[in-house]
């Protein structure tokens, strides 16, 4: 009986704990990849690449929710915050100062890291739904303070100047489209890098381990409660770097807008519609939910807002009876049968 415990053992450490994807996944993954570097020479309109750019970002964005909620199991309805923090942060800094946007992601970065630590401490210890409700409150209080605070341009917002004469400092092309597409590239390509760095790390594995058994995880030392600020931290630095991306991009701020409700829900949905928790799923959820937002508001006019939501609202609805962990899981039963059900 020994040994076949040793043996079990042996087995089990001698196990691939992230095999290899079969041959044609990889293959697929670089076409995939090849059509992304040449997309703008495929594809030059700028609708085109502003689709594109727009999937990207919000790619980002759902993959910065799926840090919090897929890893560590906290579910935020705040994640606003941190966009609007980042989009104000180095916006201020180059309209008020002159300091370069570059240098502002970093400050918005790390002010949406201390922010998020601020709200976490006393926030991630209520279990269930309460933190949600507690981020969902904060967010709106975040909106209320930016609304009237003058000094960042209250209800009014805050336009950001043009510069021509150095695009790539100030972060501003006012030509094509296409360096915005392959710096929201490189972004997103970053972001997602490091979270598939994240998931097969030490720290990785513990967030998961808090997230599915936090009493167990707890028993083995550890501390739950500080892997989940430090998940939050890190969720929130991610949703700061689209913010500043977007604020460059558009030159206008609106505090209703880049704090509000519907960025928080939409990055939620886009999440749970590819598959949450998973490396990919937030690209395929923002793959889907963009263009079918993008193509609405032009089929249909002013109302196509109305139009998207209530499909967005369909989808997810279907989604949880049907496919709970995600259209990414079709694809994962299909590997497995092909494996013969190993894992």
């Amino acid at each position: 009986m020994a040994g076949d415990r040793v043996l079990l053992l042996e087995s089990a450490r001698g196990e691939a704990l992230w095999p290899r994807p079969p041959r044609s996944l990889m293959v697929l993954g670089f076409g995939a990849g090849a059509f992304l570097l040449v997309y703008p020479w495929l594809f030059p309109s700028p609708f085109s690449l502003h689709l594109m750019i727009m999937v990207f970002l919000y790619a980002l964005m759902a993959q910065s929710w799926n840090v919090m909620a897929g890893l560590s199991g906290q579910i935020s309805l705040g994640h606003s915050i941190f966009f609007g923090m980042g989009a104000y942060a180095s916006s201020v800094l180059f309209a008020k100062y002159g300091i370069s946007p570059w240098i502002g992601l970093v400050v918005g970065m790390v002010l949406s890291a201390l922010a998020a630590a601020a709200i976490g401490v006393p926030t991630l210890r209520l279990k269930g739904h309460y933190f949600a409700i507690a981020t969902l409150l904060i967010g709106a209080g975040v909106q209320i303070v930016f609304s009237r605070w003058e000094w960042v341009g209250a209800a009014s917002g805050l336009y950001i100047p043009i510069e021509r004469t150095s695009p790539w400092l100030s972060f501003q092309f006012h030509g094509p489209k296409t360096p915005y597409y392959f710096l929201t590239l490189a972004l997103v390509a970053l972001g997602y890098g490091l979270v598939w760095a994240l998931r097969r790390s030490r720290f990785g594995f513990r967030l998961q381990a808090v997230r599915d058994e936090p009493d167990a995880a707890a028993s083995l030392g550890v501390a739950v409660s500080g892997h989940k600020v430090l998940a939050f931290m890190l969720s929130a630095a991610m949703m700061s770097a689209a913010g500043t991306f977007y604020a460059q991009y558009v030159l206008v701020l609106d505090p209703e807008r880049l704090f509000s409700l519907d960025i928080s829900i939409i990055v939620l949905l886009m999440t749970v519609l590819g598959g949450s928790g998973t490396l990919w799923g937030p690209a395929l959820g923002a793959a889907i939910l963009v263009p079918l937002s993008e193509y609405s508001r032009i089929w249909f006019g002013g109302t196509g807002r109305t139009v998207d939501l209530i499909v967005y609202g369909i989808l997810i609805l279907l989604i949880c009876m049907y496919r709970p962990r995600g259209l990414l899981s079709l694809l994962d039963e299909r590997l497995r049968r092909r494996s013969g059900g190993r894992p």
